[in-house]
């Protein structure tokens, strides 16, 4: 009887330190769920998620290749919609402002400055003489008249006109010049009433002898003479005095026009 109620007693404790094992092993899982509740939860929405997008992919493949199927059935029997390439849009680029960008003045935004037109050249009538043989073999002068620029040194200009010779007008009528080609006129200047023209060795060597020599010196001595203030001429050479300009045709001193 002893033996019965100990092997009862040791099974009670054998039933209690279960039950209190399990009310344990329970209450250690709650609080491992309670603790980790929103980890546990995050995770259990995330494989519900990969589930349930698995399904819905293959889903909306299927019914996308039964909608293919359909739409080309169904447009076999129909004229098809003429498809209109839009043609590309020229886009003019303008160039955009930067800091170091000058801006140019639109036309018209200010006074454009204008053209000056320049002053008239004065001008003023000088008159030259060439040589006009007559029909009876005569040598004569020719007074023409020339329009120059005026200047400072208008002797010089009515000389130059001179050595360049008559217009083909002047020519076509008889005139012609005497002077000796490739003369050159190195200076020419005005003492008291005595003009003193400095010519180049050229004016020495006339082809149409003695009467060619007297017609040179007659064309020079007469349009010099034009200008008021000159009465005479001193012939030069090479800036020399010479005596002689040919044989019997003085020039070492002053010439006016009463030796001709």
């Amino acid at each position: 009887m002893a033996v019965r109620n100990k092997n009862k007693n040791n099974s009670d404790k054998g039933s209690q330190a279960t039950v209190i094992f399990w009310l344990i092993f329970i209450i250690v899982i709650i609080s491992v769920f309670m603790f980790n509740a929103q980890t546990i939860q995050t995770n259990f929405n995330l494989f519900k998620n990969r589930l349930t997008s698995a399904s819905g992919a293959q889903e909306e493949l299927l019914m996308t290749d039964e909608e293919l199927i359909v739409t080309i059935v169904g447009d076999q029997n129909e004229k098809q919609p003429e498809v209109i390439a839009a043609e590309p849009q020229t886009r003019t680029q303008t160039p955009e402002s930067s800091p170091d960008t000058r801006i140019e003045s639109q036309p018209g935004s200010q006074t454009q400055p204008q053209p000056q037109t320049p002053a008239p050249v004065q001008t003023r009538d000088r008159t030259i003489y060439f040589t006009h043989i007559s029909s009876d073999g005569q040598i004569l002068q020719s007074s023409v008249t020339r329009r120059l620029p005026v200047s400072e040194s208008p002797m010089m200009d009515a000389l130059n006109a001179l050595l360049t010779g008559p217009s083909a007008d002047e020519l076509a009528k008889g005139i012609i010049n005497l002077i000796p080609r490739n003369t050159r006129i190195i200076s020419a200047t005005v003492r008291g009433n005595t003009a003193y023209i400095n010519f180049s060795e050229d004016f020495m060597f006339n082809t149409f002898g003695v009467e060619g020599y007297v017609a040179q010196l007659r064309q020079i001595v007469w349009t010099v003479t034009e200008f008021s203030n000159v009465s005479d001429v001193q012939v030069l050479i090479e800036s020399r005095r010479v005596d002689y300009l040919a044989e019997g045709i003085w020039i070492g001193s002053p010439i006016n026009r009463q030796l001709f």
